[in-house]
This record gives C-alpha cells, structure tokens and sequence, in this order.
C-alpha cells in the first residue's frame, strides 16, 4: 500500500516505533520514498504535500492493543468514524488514530473483553450507536490473533 507522508522521517519513525515495521531497500524514485515490510505487507512512504483522503483508511492488527492505545492517545481520531474506539458486535475492536500524514489508520483487536477499565470507559459498542439484525452480529474482522487462538484450543 502506499501512503503520503508530508514529512518522511516522522512517518517511517511512527510506523517503525509502533508497530514494529522494517525499513527495506527502496529504489530511487527522484523524490523521498521509504518502503517498509510489516508482516506480510509492505508499505511504502512517500514524501507528498497533499491531503490524506478523510475515510480511507487501512487496518492493522497488533499484540499488545493497550500500549498501542496509549502511545497514539494524541493521534486518536474522534470524529471521522463517529468515535476513536468502537466495539464490533463479535467483540473485537477497532482504534481509529492520524499517522504524521495525516492518514487514516485503523488498529485491530480480537478481544474487546482483554480490554482495561480505563480503555473501556472510552469504547463505544456498535450496537448501541445502530440497531444490528441477526447478519450484523455475526460479522466480524478476519483477525490472525483470533484464528491462532481458534486454532490452539481445537488442538
């Protein structure tokens, strides 16, 4: 995926810093681009003065869902997705936050119910916001947390 960064090193150091991302071997592209591995993805920073879309965003799933939540606490976006902290009706979460560019970054997590009392005073259930039939409820995120987890009590 490639993302805008108005300031590259700020972008590669939230990324490497939060989640861990790997600084790769980039080509020359005639203006500031760093490509970084995280996981199986890559993402690819690019130095532009544009605005980042408002909606579009992509998700990123992470261990330790707590320290993600209070390292980013000045970058949650409260607004775009009618909250920064919103439980799904399986349970799992999603953190809305603003990378440096100003892009729109989505962290995933499997269990809503791992949460601390302070994290959950600030989530907001879904289903309290808008109504959710029977197809709603069972819709969840595809989390790789989640299946290792199914996995490891089916053995």
């Amino acid at each position: 995926m490639s993302v805008g960064a108005h300031e590259l090193g700020a972008s590669v150091r939230f990324y490497t810093e939060l989640f861990g991302a790997e600084k790769i071997k980039t080509p020359n592209f005639g203006y500031p681009v760093q490509w970084l591995r995280l996981g199986d993805l890559q993402i690819h920073l690019f130095q532009r003065s544009a605005a980042a879309p408002t909606y579009h965003h992509f998700a990123i799933e992470v261990d330790d869902f707590e320290t993600a939540f209070r390292k980013t606490r000045e970058a949650h976006d409260r607004d775009t997705m009618g909250a920064h902290l919103n439980e799904l009706p399986a349970g799992q979460m999603q953190l809305y936050l603003r990378d440096p560019g100003g892009n729109l970054v989505e962290i995933n997590c499997a269990d809503a119910g791992a949460l601390s009392e302070e994290t959950r005073a600030e989530l907001v259930r879904l289903r309290d916001r808008y109504p959710q039939d029977a197809s709603n409820s069972k819709a969840h995120l595809d989390l790789a947390l989640s299946r290792d987890r199914v996995a490891k009590r089916s053995r």
